[in-house]
C-alpha cells in the first residue's frame, strides 16, 4: 500500500489501532464499531462464524473487551474469550480453533494508560494494510441495517484450556529430548500477558525459574520491568547468580536477554544466534533471513560471512513477516526483540524465541556470555524527538540536514529517519565504524528536527 493511502487512515497504524485508553481512537465507541465492521468483513459463507479474543493485563482491557464482544455478537459472530494471553497465543489459537478472526487487546510495550487492538486473519497472520483500510472504511459507515437478525446474534463463551494449549505449542518448539535441568533462569514477564504461561513452560522443561514482573495489578504492566527496562532483569540475574535472564514485553511478542554477567543481548544478536544455529543444523532452508532497516550492519556482515543474505524491511514485525512469506524465508526479527520463526509461529513470539536461545545454550554447554555475542556491532545511536502535528520529515530544513549527514557518512555508515508507528516521535538512527561520527550525525539531525518542529 502506498504511503499516500496509509496517511489517509485515521485508526490503523503500523500495528493495529493504538492510543490512550478512553481517548480517540481507543474508545468504547470505536471498539464497538470495530467489532461490528470486522465481524461483517469476515462473515463469509453459511458456517457459524467465530472470533478468538484475548488481552494483556491492562485495566482498560476489560472496557475494550466488553465493547468488542458487543460489536462482534451484534454482527453475528460467536466470541471465544481466552483472557490474558500473549499475542502469539491468539494467533495460534485462531488457526487451531479454525476461527474466522483473532483479536488481541494490547499496547505491547507501552505504559498501562495506553491500549491497542491487533487483528489476525483465519490463517493466524496479521491483516494486510489493504484489509485494515477496508475495515476502517466500514467503521465509518452506518451499519445498522447490516447487523445480524435476532436469531443470528452471536454467543460468547470462555475457553478454559487456552493457556495450556499455548504452553504445549511453545514447548513443541524446543528440541525433542532436550531439557533445561540445571539451568537457573530469571524470567521477567513485564506484569503482562505471559505472567502465567511463560514461567510454567520453562518450569515444565526442567528449569529453575526465578520470576519477576509476574504480579499484574492492572496498572503495573511494563512499569520499570520487561524488555524495555532490562535493568531489573540485569540486577536480579547477578543477585541470584543465574545462568540467563529473559525479559518479555507486555504482550510477550518480543524479548531481550541478559547473560550471566548482566550484559544485555538485543534482538540483532538473538537473531544472528538463531539463524546460525538453524543453518548449522540444516534447518534454515534457504540461506536468507529478514531484519529491518534498524538492524546493525555488524549482523549483516556476520551473516554474509556464512553465505546468508540479510533482507531488510520497514520497521514492524508485520513487514518482516510479509517479506518472509513472499520469499519463503523461515526466520526474521527486529533489533527490538521481535523474532518470527515460521516453523512454529505466524507472528513474533518472545517465549518461542527464548526457547531457541536456550536450545543453543544446552547444546553448546558454554556460559551465555561466551555464546550470545555473535558479532561485533557497529557503533549505533538512536534518539527520539517528540513532535506535535505537521510532518517534520517533509521539510526543507530536515532534507538539507539529511543530505549533509549522508555526505559525511559516505559509504562508512547509515542514517535512518522515520516516524514512530505508535507515538508522535521522529526516530533518528545512525551507525558507522567511528562512534564520534555517529554522535555528530545524530545530534545534527535531532537539532534539525527540533528546528523543523518549531519553524
Amino acid at each position: 500500500m502506498s504511503q499516500e493511502v496509509k496517511s489517509k487512515r485515521k485508526l490503523f497504524g503500523t500495528d493495529g489501532i493504538r492510543g490512550k485508553a478512553n481517548s480517540f481512537p481507543m474508545t468504547v465507541d470505536v471498539a464497538l464499531r470495530l467489532g461490528q465492521a470486522a465481524g461483517l468483513y469476515f462473515r463469509r459463507g453459511a458456517h457459524r462464524h467465530s472470533v478468538v479474543l484475548g488481552k494483556d493485563t491492562r485495566l482498560s482491557g476489560y472496557m475494550i473487551e466488553s465493547a468488542l464482544v458487543s460489536g462482534f455478537l451484534s454482527a453475528g459472530m460467536d466470541v471465544i474469550l481466552v483472557g490474558p494471553l500473549p499475542t502469539p497465543a491468539i494467533a495460534m489459537l485462531t488457526r487451531s480453533l479454525r476461527a474466522d478472526l483473532g483479536v488481541m487487546i494490547s499496547a505491547s510495550h507501552n505504559p498501562f494508560g495506553d491500549n491497542g487492538i491487533k487483528l489476525f486473519g483465519p490463517d493466524g497472520f496479521k491483516l494486510s494494510d489493504e484489509v485494515e483500510s477496508e475495515i476502517e472504511s466500514l467503521i465509518e459507515q452506518d451499519l445498522t441495517d447490516r447487523m445480524a437478525p435476532p436469531e443470528e446474534v452471536g454467543r460468547a463463551s470462555r475457553l478454559n484450556d487456552a493457556a495450556g494449549r499455548y504452553i504445549e505449542a511453545a514447548k513443541a518448539a524446543f528440541p525433542r529430548g532436550s531439557r533445561l535441568d540445571g539451568l537457573r533462569i530469571v524470567l521477567d514477564c513485564a506484569n503482562g500477558a505471559a505472567y502465567r504461561v511463560a514461567p510454567t513452560a520453562l518450569w515444565e522443561l526442567g528449569a529453575e525459574v526465578i520470576k519477576i514482573g509476574c504480579e499484574p495489578n492492572g496498572t503495573n504492566i511494563n512499569a520499570k520491568c520487561g524488555s524495555t527496562y532490562p535493568e531489573l532483569l540485569r540486577s536480579t540475574v547477578i543477585e541470584h547468580k543465574a545462568h540467563l535472564g529473559i525479559a518479555l514485553d507486555g504482550d510477550a511478542d518480543r524479548l531481550i536477554i541478559v547473560d550471566e554477567k548482566g550484559q544485555i543481548v538485543d534482538g540483532d544478536q538473538i537473531l544472528g544466534l538463531i539463524v546460525l544455529f538453524l543453518k548449522n543444523s540444516d534447518r534454515l532452508g534457504s540461506n536468507d533471513a529478514v531484519a529491518t532497516i534498524m538492524s546493525n550492519l555488524g549482523l549483516e556482515k556476520k551473516l554474509a560471512e556464512h553465505g546468508i543474505t540479510l533482507h531488510r524491511t520497514a520497521v514492524g514485525d508485520r513487514y518482516v513477516v510479509e517479506r518472509m512469506r513472499a520469499q519463503g524465508i523461515k526466520l526474521g526479527g527486529e533489533q527490538s526483540g521481535h523474532m518470527i520463526l515460521s516453523d512454529f509461529a505466524t507472528t513474533g513470539d518472545g517465549l518461542i524465541a527464548a526457547l531457541q536461545v536456550l536450545a543453543v545454550l544446552v547444546e553448546d554447554g558454554r556460559p551465555a556470555s561466551e555464546v550470545l555475542g555473535v558479532f561485533e556491532p557497529y557503533p549505533q545511536l538512536l534518539r527520539n524527538v517528540r513532535y506535535q502535528g505537521g510532518d517534520p520529515l517533509n521539510t526543507e530544513i530536515l532534507r538539507e540536514a539529511k543530505r549533509e549527514a549522508e555526505a559525511k557518512l559516505g559509504t562508512k555508515g547509515r542514517l535512518v529517519l522515520r516516524k514512530s508507528g505508535t507515538e508522535p516521535l521522529i526516530r533518528v538512527m545512525a551507525e558507522a565504524e567511528d562512534p564520534g561520527l555517529v554522535e555528530e550525525i545524530v545530534s545534527m539531525i535531532c537539532e534539525a528536527v527540533q528546528q523543523a518542529v518549531t519553524a
